[in-house]
């Protein structure tokens, strides 16, 4: 009866007068079909951001962001350029630092965004962070030399605190998709377009940057079309009674904490509490280390020569493969995956994903043996498969922790997740690219050759994250809650 009489209050819903977050709530009860306008606003801004979003299921995927993925195909070529390795299987070395630095520089800060986005709304640090996008990832493309990278990378992840209130907003509105595309040395490529003596000349790698900071500042104005969908309710009002009921029905977690401004939000305690969002985040981080380590790797290994076990491939042909990648992705995410997920769930996905990359990532050393027409589609299909059961795992975890916490919560949760997983990420680019230097030092050794090494040490990550994805450490929300 206590039950029953929970879900009834819930679902009488208390709309205020002037709260943002109500309209737009109150807009989707009344909505009917997909809201094409708000995608298409949301997917420029989540395009420049770099995270991908579904439409018709709340699946937030994490696949490269354009700021990280642009970087990988002319990454090899650009710390090459800066002459700071002294030999050359130590430029995956240096190009690890470089991956890092953004991701580190995020791990510093996600927290405050979150809470900021709680406290002050989703718009003012979503628009922050696309303009940080636009001005940081223009100076990085006109770096002089390996510490002007670091140090612009590293501003450019401090500041672009909008991931995180994005993964909240997109569970609250609408989703959209994307794909990466890359170009580098268009002066080389392309000489009658663009002189040797031109700007594009003198700094090869600003042309792909500088159309992603295009594109942010595209983002930067599409933000002014966008909904704010927190709620900020007048001092004077009284809390929702579902939000009453809540707190009756979970006694373990301290849900709220009183603002200044009277609205209720979640303490930093009580979702450190909250099993079911700190256990999916935990997964998440460890998966977040193998897919970052992977696409600095694969990118990497790709571009180095033969002789040290890559393929060596040019930056178009990188470029060509991640937008294949980029374009499978889309068709999987909008047609496939809410029907997959509806059918297994979101943890079956991810563990299932994860087992089935583990023979295929065994596969990569092989794959350099080929050539010609076999190798490019071999690799395509490869790297295309991969990317798609990544999808699948972070895309499960993003619907864990999304629904282990309130509306009201989700900036802070998702701060908390952010500033986890940059750490892990800020580790992968420098663990993966320092191990395949090392690797590639190594040809000839008897344990696991070459790259073998550094695809083996990959697969132990993946089998450490499909072990926790299992009981008793992931912990579903929905069965939490009825055992509790």
């Amino acid at each position: 009866m206590a039950n029953n009489g929970l879900q009834e209050t819930l679902l009488k819903k208390q709309y205020h007068e002037n709260c943002p977050g109500c309209v737009v709530d109150e807009m989707k009860e009344r909505q009917e079909g997909v809201p094409i306008k708000k995608l298409l606003t949301m997917g420029t801004i989540v395009l420049s951001a770099g995270r991908a979003l579904t439409s018709f299921s709340l699946s937030l995927v994490a696949s490269s962001a354009l700021p990280i993925a642009s970087l990988y195909p002319f990454l090899y070529f650009m710390i090459r350029d800066f002459h700071i390795a002294k030999r050359e299987e130590d430029i995956n070395f240096y190009a690890g630092y470089v991956g890092a630095s953004y991701m580190l520089g995020r791990t510093l800060t996600s927290i405050f965004w979150g809470v900021v986005a709680d406290r002050y709304g989703r718009k003012p640090v979503i628009f922050t962070g696309v303009i940080a996008i636009f001005v940081f990832n223009t100076l990085f493309g006109l770096s002089l030399n390996f510490w002007m990278a670091i140090g612009t990378r590293f501003l450019l992840g401090a500041l672009n605190g909008l991931l995180g209130p994005m993964k909240a907003y997109a569970s609250e509105i609408c989703h959209h998709k994307y794909q990466a595309v890359a170009l580098s040395s268009p002066a080389e490529k392309y000489p009658a377009t663009f002189s040797p003596n031109s700007i594009f000349g003198r700094f090869p790698y600003f042309l792909p940057c500088l159309c992603i900071s295009l594109f942010a500042l595209i983002g930067a104005i599409c933000c002014f079309w966008l909904p704010e969908t927190l709620h900020m309710h007048p001092c004077n009002s009284s809390p929702s009674e579902s939000y009453d009921a809540l707190e009756a029905a979970l006694p373990k977690f301290n849900w709220k904490t009183e603002t200044k401004d009277g609205r209720e939000t979640a303490s930093a305690k009580s979702l450190l509490k909250n099993w079911p969002l700190m256990s999916s985040i935990i997964v998440y981080c460890i998966f977040s280390l193998h897919d970052m380590a992977y696409s600095e790797i694969c990118s990497l290994w790709a571009e180095s020569p033969r002789k040290f076990g890559g393929l060596s491939y040019s930056t178009q042909s990188v470029g060509e493969i991640l937008t294949i990648t980029g374009c499978g992705l889309l068709v999987f995410q909008l047609f496939l995956y809410p029907f997959v997920e509806k059918m297994l769930g979101p943890i079956n996905i991810a563990r299932i994903s994860g087992i089935l990359s583990i023979p295929l990532l065994t596969s990569y050393p092989y794959i350099a043996m080929l050539s010609g027409i076999a190798l490019a589609v071999v690799l395509n299909c490869a790297i295309l498969l991969k990317s798609v059961l990544s999808t699948s795992i972070i895309t499960g975890l993003f619907i864990l922790q999304n629904n282990a916490v309130e509306q009201h919560q989700r900036g802070a949760a998702n701060g908390i997740a952010m500033t986890a997983m940059s750490l892990f990420k800020a580790v992968g680019p420098a663990g993966g690219g320092a191990i395949l230097s090392w690797a590639q030092k190594r040809q000839h050794a008897a344990f696991f050759p070459g790259v073998h090494l550094v695809f083996f040490i990959l697969n132990v990550i993946e089998a450490i994250g499909v072990l926790m994805t299992f009981k008793p450490f992931l912990a579903d929300w929905s069965q939490y809650e009825s055992q509790n």
